[in-house]
């Protein structure tokens, strides 16, 4: 099969013919129908992730068609169309017994921990704890961009942040996973104020239910936060940071008013992984700072729900679709801070 490779960190990968993947006894394999570019895989192809080995193929947002079952699995067959999300969970352990498999210890990660799917095709581990159906309809190309970024995004509103209709909500960084959290919150009923440097994202935000979309220009944290309070008439309910960065992440805390509710979407790798939260404050004002981190399989028919109702247009998210061949190109493209919109590859 042809997969675009990392044979080095930091060096464009590059598409050529490799083995096609083994199924596993207790898994599928799947022919790639699309798959999302997120700025996860550009921290992998960076040499960010610890769990990445080269030569490595990346890619974790993904739908497309079941081609190959192991003799373990019992709910799936050959034929069938889906998507998963990119934390594959042991389904056994007293995390995923309660329900939190999305942060299983056991877990496993296409793209991350073993080959991924910017391929034609993948091996998916724990078929029977971990495939999600697509629904007749939708095109793989909309599922591929639900796997991460906005099932992500989905769960950070609406669990971590617990938006309700009123509430103030600031999203900090309008790439895919900033929109689909602008998207999620706008029709939770929630005043969203956007915030990118890029104008195509600021219009982007606009297009999908932010009120109000700002630019941070080269303000620092603090002088950032100021202006978003007087955005939100007082304080934000909740803060989500899509981007990850120190600066961001710091904007986002000290934007919240009392008893407010900052959530982590964008990964903070490396020299940033240690970022200093003004912790004076979270303590003082009873703020709450949460991480999230994906969203198990179990979870995601609600989601479904809404996009099937027409109450959430994920659709409306996916910038361009390119084809394995500018598949790395894409990628390099994420080196910007944010890009606006989702790029799928349809392999």
């Amino acid at each position: 099969m042809r997969a675009l490779v990392i044979d080095e960190f930091g060096v464009l990968p590059q598409v050529r013919e490799v083995p096609d993947p083994a199924c596993p006894a207790d898994g599928v394999v799947v022919r790639v129908a699309a798959t999302g570019v997120c700025r996860s895989d550009w921290h992998a192809w960076q040499g960010h992730d610890d769990d990445v080995t080269l030569p490595h193929v990346p890619g974790h947002e993904l739908a497309g068609t079941v081609v190959e079952v192991g003799p373990d699995v019992r709910g799936w067959v050959v034929g069938d169309v889906v998507t998963v999300p990119f934390v594959l969970a042991c389904g056994t352990c007293a995390t995923c017994r309660a329900g939190d498999q999305q942060v299983c210890p056991q877990q496993s990660q296409p793209g991350f921990t073993r080959w991924g799917s910017f391929a034609e095709r993948v091996a998916l581990e724990r078929a029977d704890t971990n495939l999600v159906r697509v629904p007749s309809g939708m095109s793989p190309v909309v599922a591929a961009a639900l796997g991460c970024r906005f099932a992500t995004a989905y769960r950070a509103v609406t669990v971590h942040a617990a938006v309700r209709a009123g509430d103030e909500v600031v999203v900090l960084g309008c790439g895919g996973a900033g929109l689909s959290a602008v998207m999620v919150a706008t029709a939770a009923g929630a005043h969203v104020v956007a915030v990118d440097p890029s104008p195509a994202a600021r219009a982007a935000a606009r297009d999908v239910g932010a009120h109000v979309a700002l630019d941070p220009r080269a303000d620092l944290p603090a002088a950032l936060a100021v202006r978003l309070v007087d955005a939100t008439g007082g304080g934000a309910h909740a803060t989500l940071d899509a981007l990850g960065s120190p600066a961001t992440a710091q904007a986002g805390v000290l934007a919240l008013r009392r008893r407010g509710r900052h959530v982590q979407v964008g990964l903070l790798l490396g020299d940033d992984a240690w970022t200093a939260l003004p912790m004076d404050r979270v303590v003082a004002w009873e703020l709450s700072v949460h991480g999230s981190h994906g969203m198990a399989a179990h979870e995601y028919p609600a989601m479904l729900a809404a996009i099937a109702s027409g109450g959430l247009a994920p659709a409306a998210l996916v910038g361009r679709t390119v084809g394995l061949d500018d598949a790395a190109t894409a990628l390099a493209a994420l080196t910007a801070p944010t890009t606006a919109g989702i790029t799928v590859v349809v392999p």
